[in-house]
């Protein structure tokens, strides 16, 4: 049966101010999450456009044999973590990740949402920090939104989409030298989101729970990281300016490979940027005045 919500930003029809970016070009370098990506076959339309000085992190997946780690094993060159079907192997040099899967998936699977916690590691790996966390583009550059579980975080990014922002990423945001670096062009909705948005082609249960995907128009690589956006419940939509120390106790919780970094500076200056706290209720009536107001502080 045909899914209701099937539609895309990649339908002009389908949002009333959709964006204008040119399609990658299909010979040129594909990759995401600050990688060139070798060894899967599908799931082009997913990537953006690679840079040549992005590193290459080789992807394959084979059919699991025995039994994987039943938590994160990581050492300084090599890992083994867990999944709910099989676990994954990752490399650091070369840089390389191994799906171990009971029942192989296809390639866009792996890209999304498969590959994030590889992804983030080998960043960790390169002297990067990330963020479980997604990312937008307003006002002259890329702000990170920060959310817990159920604090509607996709269907906020979403939202944003539909207005006409640039989504750089959904689930996986890492910071390279200030800048934003693009993630695979989705974002995965719940269906009471994707009913409420009118928005998503349905993909039945990848990973662990049932997705309803919304394809994003293609993205440039980078963006230089003007902000954070720390999203809360309220009675009332408000845009609020988070201040001081309160910036960092907000950021930590949300690194996605927590050991100590390399670089602490990194940390104290990711820290030093703006942060907005946007409230809201849970009604999905707030939602695009919640959007709304959170472009036009930022614009200022």
């Amino acid at each position: 049966m045909k899914h209701p919500f099937q539609r895309s930003l990649a339908d002009p029809s389908s949002v009333s101010t959709p964006c204008t970016l040119t399609t990658p070009q299909a010979s040129r370098p594909s990759g995401c999450y600050g990688f060139r990506l070798a060894g899967l076959d599908g799931g082009r339309a997913l990537l953006v456009d690679a840079p040549a000085e992005w590193p290459l992190l080789d992807v394959r997946q084979v059919a699991a044999s025995g039994t994987g780690p039943a938590v994160d094993r990581v050492g300084a060159d090599r890992a083994e973590l867990p999944l709910h079907d099989g676990w994954m192997t990752v490399d650091r040099s070369p840089a390389r990740v191994v799906f171990r899967l009971h029942a192989l998936r296809p390639a866009a699977d792996l890209i999304h949402p498969y590959l994030a916690p590889a992804a983030a590691l080998v960043a960790r790996w390169a002297g990067l920090e990330s963020f479980h966390a997604g990312a937008f583009v307003a006002g002259g550059g890329a702000w990170i939104v920060l959310g817990d579980k159920e604090d509607g975080k996709s269907t906020m990014l979403a939202q944003l989409a539909l207005e006409g922002c640039q989504v750089l990423t959904d689930d996986l945001a890492v910071v390279d030298h200030g800048c934003v670096l693009a993630g695979p062009r989705c974002i995965d909705l719940r269906e009471p989101a994707a009913a409420q948005l009118g928005v998503g082609e349905p993909l039945g249960v990848v990973g662990i729970r049932e997705r309803w995907r919304l394809r994003l128009d293609p993205a440039v690589a980078r963006v230089p990281l003007r902000g954070w956006v720390r999203l809360a419940w309220d009675d009332e939509v408000g845009v609020d300016e988070v201040r001081g120390a309160e910036r960092m106790l907000a950021l930590m919780p949300f690194r996605s490979v927590r050991l100590t970094p390399e670089e602490p500076r990194v940390l104290i200056d990711l820290g030093s940027l703006p942060m907005l706290r946007l409230r809201r209720p849970r009604r999905w009536d707030a939602l695009r005045e919640a959007g709304r107001r959170l472009v036009g502080a930022i614009a200022g």
